[in-house]
């Protein structure tokens, strides 16, 4: 294990000016913008009940929930009566094809999320789904489904049958937070947590087209984190997202979250503390920090840990209520960018409660990387009003979009180096629960934001699923 040491010079904890521009806006390049263009029902008695003060059906932390493949749009969720079911849709198009494929929830816990993955290079639909430190239920189509969507019929008979495996794999009995990723050369990966909240580590399997291999963990749980209030010695690593860019390199923005409380200041808290960076060129064998040095390699002795040098790039303790697992996005130069929130020291340097002072007085932060390789941190003016996660993604000019609890959308230029946010749709008429589940490869697609949010409910009484679409500057 490395000693823990901050990025040297890395933070820029003010508002950055106009002078560290983004490097690919031109006097030309339309600021953001959102027209609003359709929304579309997926469900109208859709699964409700509220737990971790989230939705099973959109947390944000799903990945991908939402897709777009090859001119048609893709969504998963469960049913009023637990079943999982796949939908599809004409890119565009006003109604949605279901398919139910034969799982049902089995508990009200909002971690079992169901996620979706294209396997480029056999043209089939990957779900995984149902786990929170437990078993996963695995479901994959029939090759060739997403090569040939109009020609191929969509229905069950295009599904295998669920299994508790990858296809006879066996990963883990402690599984959570499924996010599965697009290789550039066609591969289909999957990222995932081993263990449990405070004491897991994050992992990767990968599937070429034939079978699935087990790639390994590639963090630590282990090594001692000392606060001023007191020390940890395990933890898990909470992902704010896991993206390759237009380059193929994979990048992960995180927090760690401590299993021990005795370093917060109030019980009420979390213990989330500190952003932190790392990057694979080597399709997440090896994991480097900022700087380049090597800091895990996955399935080996040397994973990415909690001591190492150089992964910190905004730092905080675990006072202030940092989110986990929000957002992350590239720009067209492979730059990485990501969405924080947590409760400015300005309101105070000790959250008490965990809830409460996050929807009173939670901020979200603009964190980026330069041109010049340094890192810009700008708050967002747009008050959470909510203890629930935002979404990032950036157009083809590279301004950048927030998606907040609720639908409402702020937005920033990448010719103002991305100081001047504003709010570009309220959310009005959404009627949206909290969070919503971003569709991250549309954008690029058509120029469309698409996203999935569930309508305002109140115990188990179910209620309308939608998409809606935002044009954005093309």
């Amino acid at each position: 294990m490395r000693r823990r040491t901050l990025l040297t010079g890395a933070v820029l904890s003010a508002v950055a000016g106009p002078a560290l521009g983004s490097g690919t806006a031109r006097a030309a390049d339309p600021g953001p913008s959102v027209t609003r263009i359709g929304t579309t029902t997926l469900d109208s008695q859709a699964l409700f009940f509220v737990s971790y003060d989230g939705l099973v059906n959109n947390n944000a932390f799903q990945k991908n929930g939402l897709l777009t493949y090859k001119g048609y749009q893709y969504a998963v969720w469960y049913t009023a009566d637990r079943n999982a079911v796949v939908g599809r849709r004409v890119l565009g198009a006003g109604t949605w094809s279901t398919v139910k494929v034969g799982h049902t929830l089995r508990y009200d816990d909002s971690h079992n999320v169901i996620s979706m993955g294209v396997s480029k290079t056999d043209g089939r639909l990957h779900l995984n789904m149902d786990s929170h430190s437990d078993g996963f239920t695995y479901v994959k189509s029939v090759a060739g489904l997403m090569d040939n969507p109009g020609g191929l019929s969509w229905d069950a008979s295009r599904f295998g049958a669920p299994q508790s495996t990858l296809d006879g794999l066996t990963l883990t009995s402690q599984f959570t937070y499924p996010q599965f990723i697009s290789t550039p050369d066609g591969k289909l990966q999957l990222s995932y947590r081993a263990g449990i909240s405070g004491n897991g580590r994050n992992a990767l399997a990968e599937y070429d087209g034939t079978k699935w291999t087990a790639l390994g963990e590639w963090t630590s749980s282990t090594g001692t984190y000392t606060s001023e209030h007191g020390s940890s010695t395990a933890r898990n690593m909470y992902l704010h997202g896991i993206d390759y860019d237009r380059n193929g390199r994979l990048h992960a923005f995180f927090t760690w979250r401590e299993q021990n409380g005795a370093v917060m200041c109030s019980s009420g808290g979390i213990t989330n503390h500190d952003t932190g960076y790392v990057y694979s060129d080597d399709r997440g064998r090896t994991w480097r920090n900022n700087a380049g040095t090597v800091v895990g390699v996955t399935g080996g002795s040397d994973k990415v840990s909690v001591t190492d040098g150089g992964l910190v790039v905004d730092p905080l303790n675990p006072d202030h209520s940092l989110m986990n697992q929000e957002s992350q996005f590239t720009d067209s130069a492979g730059r990485p960018h990501a969405i924080i929130s947590y409760v400015p020291g300005r309101f105070g340097q000790c959250t008490t409660n965990y809830v409460a002072d996050r929807t009173a007085n939670g901020r979200a932060f603009h964190v980026r990387r330069t041109a010049a390789g340094t890192w810009q941190k700008t708050e967002i003016p747009v008050p959470l009003n909510s203890s629930q996660r935002t979404k990032l993604v950036l157009d083809r000019y590279d301004n950048a979009y927030a998606i907040f609890p609720f639908g409402r959308i702020a937005g920033a230029s990448a010719a103002s180096a991305y100081t001047d946010w504003k709010l570009l749709f309220d959310g009005s008429g959404l009627n949206a629960f909290g969070e919503v589940v971003i569709d991250e490869t549309r954008v690029a697609q058509d120029g469309v934001l698409s996203f999935l949010y569930q309508e305002k409910s109140s115990g188990t009484t179910p209620s309308a699923l939608h998409v809606v679409d935002f044009r954005l500057p093309s």
